[in-house]
């Protein structure tokens, strides 16, 4: 029997309203399920759950079910608008429990002990940020994979304030609710970068040296600041991993899940 993918929503809470975002649940076939498994993940900011499409399908073809998510107010995804940003600061985090929640509502008979997160860009600061709440705590492995992600050197213009980015942004801004406008989310990603505080999490940073986003030695950086706070960290930097081609990342994360035995 081959996969089953099914259409799912996952709840998020703006600020008076609950609304939901479309997501993909991933389901290997019955022989081939690792039980006790499962991944989620999602995207990077203007993008969508496509770009990322086939994170959990190779990752389902070794017996792991997953989710696959699109972030509220992100239009090429989900109409699903964002009236808050203090709303989508708080609670986006809590999408990947909700996820989760509903992968074991379609699997009850597979309870989760060893679990990845993970996410591109916007979408690894989210899993990162996620993997620190309480309700991921009685869950015994967890593991993020971070891809696209990294500190921006001090001194340094950053190629978000370079004219070209920002005449990109100026099409792209119109891919999402006005209070994710980039001029709101970008000082807020720069400050969560700096001020990120995780202990005792396995971490995988992958961005490829032609990132241009992360820049040169941009994930080096967070990777050292992320060890310095008592994280097992695994960094992996290839030639080729632009930030515009986040389904490059698919072969490197399942190389790195099975030498960490996920597959197993």
């Amino acid at each position: 029997m081959t996969i089953q993918i099914k259409k799912i929503q996952i709840a998020f809470q703006d600020s008076n309203e609950i609304k939901y975002t479309n997501a993909l649940a991933f389901i290997p076939a019955a022989e081939k399920l690792k039980k006790g498994r499962a991944a989620l993940f999602t995207h990077g900011f203007t993008s969508h759950k496509a770009s990322i499409f086939n994170w959990p399908l190779r990752i389902a073809e070794e017996g792991v079910p997953g989710v696959l998510f699109d972030l509220p107010g992100h239009f090429l995804g989900t109409f699903c608008d964002v009236d808050s940003f203090d709303a989508f600061k708080q609670n986006v985090p809590k999408m990947f429990f909700n996820a989760l929640t509903q992968l074991q509502e379609l699997m009850p008979e597979n309870p989760i002990d060893d679990l990845v997160i993970g996410g591109h860009s916007l979408g690894a600061l989210i899993a990162l940020k996620a993997s620190t709440l309480a309700e991921f705590r009685s869950i015994k492995k967890r593991t993020v994979v971070a891809v696209g992600f990294g500190l921006p050197p001090e001194g340094v213009t950053h190629i978000f304030n370079t004219p070209f980015y920002k005449s990109t942004l100026l099409v792209r801004a119109q891919l999402v609710s006005p209070a994710l406008a980039p001029d709101i989310v970008f000082p807020w990603i720069k400050e969560e970068k700096e001020a990120l505080q995780i202990n005792n999490t396995k971490l995988y940073f992958l961005s490829g040296e032609d990132d241009m986003v992360v820049g040169k030695d941009g994930t080096q950086r967070l990777a050292e600041q992320m060890t310095d706070q008592g994280n097992e960290v695994i960094l992996e930097i290839p030639k080729k991993l632009a930030h515009h081609l986040p389904e490059a990342a698919a072969p490197h994360i399942k190389k790195f899940l099975r030498g960490q035995g996920f597959f197993s």
